[in-house]
């Protein structure tokens, strides 16, 4: 076999579309494959989905293994690393602004939103501290991006990335500045599910528009 320099159609570029759930997610949970749609059209008819809209600076899949290590009087070094410990986080900016996506960044229980904001009492967010011993919200997340760098095939190729257990444990800041547009930097801390301690999963797939 020839020697190639290497295939520029993997070479990813471009943002996704980011999904919050208003529940958390395992392999079961998630809306099945439609073969003639892109996965965003799927979430986009679940209801219990919201779609957060323009996103800032893309979205990082941050993984932080932690090791221990073996010393011995023979060596300098370590004999032997052990893995024990694992942390993984999801990082990403909520560019639209709305009380929506800041309950979603604060990781808020549905209840704090309350109201419209097209009536006289406007749409309210409760800012709670809520109580002792009180348990965080956690919510799945899936965002859907391109799969491809092969331009030909971008539009029906796609990566979608699900997260089955997500926390913002982050703190998050809100602005009204004159030259800097407002919106939520927003870290997700996330936890592997009961079954079998998966965190969620990565999936790159083809659909087929309908004739």
């Amino acid at each position: 076999m020839p020697y190639s320099r290497g295939n520029s159609n993997n070479i990813i570029v471009g943002a996704a579309a980011f999904f919050v759930a208003d529940t958390t997610l395992d392999n079961s949970t998630l809306p099945a494959f439609v073969s003639s749609e892109s996965y965003k059209d799927t979430l986009s008819d679940e209801i219990d989905f919201t779609n957060v809209g323009y996103t800032m600076n893309g979205l990082e899949l941050q993984f932080q293994p932690d090791f221990g290590e073996v010393q011995v009087d023979q060596l300098l070094d370590v004999a032997k690393l052990f893995k024990q410990g694992m942390q993984v986080n999801l990082v990403t900016a909520f560019a639209e602004a709305t009380l929506e996506n800041l309950l979603l960044a604060i990781a808020g229980q549905s209840a704090d939103l309350t109201g419209t904001k097209s009536t006289s009492a406007g749409q309210v967010l409760n800012m709670s501290a809520g109580e002792l011993g009180e348990c965080p919200v956690e919510r799945g997340i899936i965002a859907v991006g391109p799969g491809t760098g092969d331009c030909a095939e971008s539009d029906v190729i796609e990566r979608v990335y699900a997260a089955y257990r997500a926390l913002s444990i982050e703190s998050v800041t809100v602005s009204a500045k004159r030259d800097e547009p407002s919106m939520f930097e927003v870290s997700f801390r996330l936890l592997p599910d009961d079954t079998d301690a998966s965190y969620g999963k990565l999936i790159d797939r083809t659909w087929t528009p309908a004739s």
